[in-house]
């Protein structure tokens, strides 16, 4: 069964109140905005060949939109990733298997002086499908 992220993203924001420890982050409406474009699929994958990976898009310091090849992917990062979704910032990885995986640690570095900013680790990528425009 599909999830509409309409209706997730609504819930988050509606229980934004009650938050604990444990529940994500705050969905801002930019963000609910554009994932209000896609339902998740239920499907997830711990790694991406990097080959296939066409872009990662900060959407804000918790979550990245990833498109591989013509799917896309929603990661949750463990934590926040601070400057992510900064312009003038790039994300960065080293990974020697050839595969961008969960766990995998990201980098944030400034574009200006190539300082790291901040880091995070990624979560799975859980797989997305695009809503048909009508």
């Amino acid at each position: 069964m599909k999830l509409k992220w309409k209706a997730a993203v609504a819930a988050m924001l509606a229980a934004g109140g009650c938050a604990s420890a444990v529940e994500p982050e705050e969905v801002s409406q930019e963000v609910a905005e554009r994932l209000a474009e896609f339902e998740a699929t239920g499907e997830t994958r711990s790694c991406i060949g990097v080959t296939q990976i066409r872009t990662i898009d900060a959407l804000d310091e918790s979550r990245f939109l990833v498109r591989a090849g013509g799917a896309y992917y929603l990661n949750e990062v463990s934590g926040r990733c601070n400057g992510a979704d900064r312009a003038f910032n790039r994300l960065q990885y080293t990974t020697s298997i050839g595969q961008l995986c969960r766990n995998e640690i990201i980098r944030i570095v400034d574009n200006s002086n190539g300082f790291t900013v901040g880091s995070c680790s990624l979560g799975d990528f859980q797989e997305l499908e695009e809503i048909a425009t009508e």
